[in-house]
């Protein structure tokens, strides 16, 4: 089973989180919904959430705050026969009048209160990554 890191970040706004949906054109969990994820390709993960934010949503670094950077969370997808290696992270984000700038990996985007994540088709432990991050205590 290949083992693969992976990054994602929630950010926040309000007390609600945004969520992706992933667009046909992706090789993973097309249609699912998702925080802003991405393999880790650069030296450190929290410089790889910097990145996957600014390309998935147009956001730079200086218009969102790190709150947390949280414990990995391995997921293990038997039919793609992979172990995902997940790095979560929460950010705030500074100027909630922020535009929102969707790529092409999603087809839409919400902001969301996080119990509503448990009504989505989501990708795989999107709850428990987000729950490493708030530490289990944010109404999901």
């Amino acid at each position: 089973m290949d083992t693969v890191d992976v990054v994602t970040a929630f950010i926040r706004s309000h007390g609600k989180i945004l969520l992706l949906q992933r667009s046909q054109k992706v090789g993973s969990y097309r249609g699912c919904w998702a925080g802003v994820s991405g393999y880790l390709e650069q030296e450190t993960a929290l410089a790889q959430a910097l990145t996957e934010i600014r390309e998935e949503t147009g956001l730079l670094a200086d218009q969102v705050d790190l709150r947390v950077e949280a414990a990995v969370l391995e997921v293990t997808d038997v039919e793609l026969n992979r172990c995902w290696r997940v790095h979560p992270f929460l950010f705030e984000l500074r100027d909630p009048a922020g535009v929102i700038q969707i790529d092409w990996e999603h087809e839409q985007y919400q902001w969301l209160t996080p119990d509503t994540m448990k009504t989505l088709e989501t990708v795989p432990l999107l709850v428990d990554a987000y729950q490493r991050c708030v530490g289990g205590n944010d109404g999901v």
